[in-house]
């Protein structure tokens, strides 16, 4: 490797570095916010050193890796959001006697995993960042061991995680057979000339989708996906809803584009049905549950469904769709995700309705900004929710994915009654004989850091429903020097 290579390599090299630091210090000595600084910087530093790669074009670094302005933009944004739930990690785990420490190597490790996914042009690279991201995953999941349901949401997790690589691999494997390459862009000259898919590579194809599909908690690979949401405490949720599912989706749309496989009607006829499954089953299953973390683990089946739409499309419209709505996603889980964690307390977390029952007496803050997350869920005008759907409609109606579009729009309207179902509970009148007391006991100066991310998020949530042009521009300006 050359010290060009390298210099493209920062990001992940300073997130590397961090990882091996946090070690020494645990080493040396257990300290809370010592840990929860080295992870934060390490984040500012490695998103700093994405200014200098804006500009880059098209870098490979042979054979693995590509730096592009898709790469850079996706890591980018699974940067921040890391960030943002590490800022609300120290606020959830500041309370509790656990110890606390090595949560923030996982989570850095689990970082380094995704972005390596987003830049990966390699099988081989595809597979490493996948399984840096899972092993990291299992144990972030399991972290709370003294709580009820923490042990059984990481063991499902495992067993999830294992048939994906399973599938995954023999997927692999197959294209590797029919095709003699592992290199995207190997493949992609491989079947250049195949107007129709040979039934080994097709067998291959399908495998490898099975396992992103385990990966993506899209249906009908989404059995535990539930269970695992609402056993893990609410920052892993969080970071599993978000950084674990864009850096699964930068690779697929990275690989599809590459190999073109949108012109092969059998792919697209099988992401077509796994979108409209994930859309109903995400919705309807939501309806029927009385967890809030649960509610928001199906919405989140339902919103990969809605994304499939845009990636369906296969086009330039269609990535900056799904790339737009990823970012309103992030901005919009983990915010929902920071409220129950910030209400959350030593026992456990704050997921059950009855726990958001009168929160506008209580928190009135709070539950304006829980209110907007769930509002730009639902895709209510002037939130970002709002806007990135209007643009995965737009992808679709310019392909012509008619069937698609309509079963959106539906499932819109499904998926407003349970988010409004919660907004109802909040705004509830408090009982008589209740006293108004919050459920968790932060100290005020952790409160405000949290509140204060949480009031940022908003903002921004507002922001971009409002003006999403500058948002438009930046993905448009990075992706312009990309060929995913």
């Amino acid at each position: 490797m050359t010290l060009t290579d390298f210099q493209h390599l920062l990001p992940l090299l300073i997130l590397t570095f961090a990882v091996l630091v946090s070690m020494l210090v645990i080493a040396v000595g257990r300290n809370h916010k010592i840990m929860y600084v080295i992870t934060a910087v390490s984040f500012l530093a490695a998103f700093a050193s994405l200014f200098e790669l804006r500009d880059v074009g098209r870098y490979t670094i042979e054979p693995l890796l590509v730096i592009d302005g898709f790469g850079v933009f996706y890591i980018g944004m699974i940067l921040l959001t890391a960030l943002l739930i590490s800022m609300l990690s120290y606020a959830y785990f500041e309370q509790r006697e656990e110890r606390k420490e090595e949560y923030y190597i996982l989570l850095l490790l689990a970082t380094i995993g995704a972005c390596m996914l987003v830049v990966s042009k390699h099988f081989a690279s595809l597979f490493l960042g996948l399984e840096i991201l899972s092993v990291s995953l299992y144990a972030l999941i399991a972290y709370l061991r003294t709580r009820e349901r923490s042990d059984e949401a990481g063991i499902k997790y495992l067993i999830l995680a294992a048939f994906s690589s399973a599938f995954l691999l023999f997927g692999m494997a197959l294209v590797y057979a029919s095709t003699g390459a592992m290199e995207f862009a190997g493949i992609a000259t491989a079947i250049a000339g195949f107007t129709e898919l040979p039934l080994l590579l097709l067998t291959g194809f399908g495998m490898m989708i099975v396992g992103i599909g385990f990966k993506l908690s899209v249906v009908p690979f989404h059995m535990w996906a539930p269970d695992v949401y609402e056993g893990a405490p609410a920052p892993v949720t969080a970071f599993i809803a978000t950084v674990s599912k864009g850096g699964v989706l930068g690779v697929l749309i990275r690989f599809f584009m590459e190999v073109d496989g949108f012109r092969y009607p059998t792919l697209v006829l099988i992401f077509t049905i796994v979108a409209i499954a994930s859309m109903l089953a995400g919705n309807l299953l939501a309806l029927l549950q009385r967890n809030v973390k649960r509610i928001l683990a199906y919405s989140s089946i339902a919103h990969l469904g809605y994304l499939l739409v845009a990636f369906l499309a296969g086009n330039e419209m269609g990535v900056e769709a799904v790339t737009f709505y990823l970012v309103a996603y992030f901005i919009t889980t983990v915010g929902a995700f920071g409220v129950v964690a910030m209400l959350s307390d030593t026992e456990r977390d704050a997921e059950q309705l009855e726990d958001y029952r009168a929160l506008l007496w209580r928190r009135p803050w709070t539950a304006a900004v829980f209110t907007a997350m769930l509002l730009s869920l639902a895709g209510i005008p002037l939130t970002a929710g709002f806007v990135g759907k209007f643009y995965i409609l737009a992808a679709g109606v310019n392909t012509q994915l008619w069937l698609l579009v309509v079963m959106l729009a539906l499932n819109s309207v499904i998926g407003l009654f349970y988010y409004i179902r919660i907004i109802a509970v909040m705004f509830q009148q408090p009982e008589a004989d209740t006293a108004i007391q919050p459920r968790s006991r932060l100290r005020p100066s952790i409160y405000l850091a949290s509140v204060g991310t949480l009031t940022v998020l908003a903002l921004l949530l507002l922001y971009i429903g409002v003006y999403p042009s500058g948002l438009l521009q930046v993905i448009q300006g990075m992706l312009a020097t990309a060929t995913p």
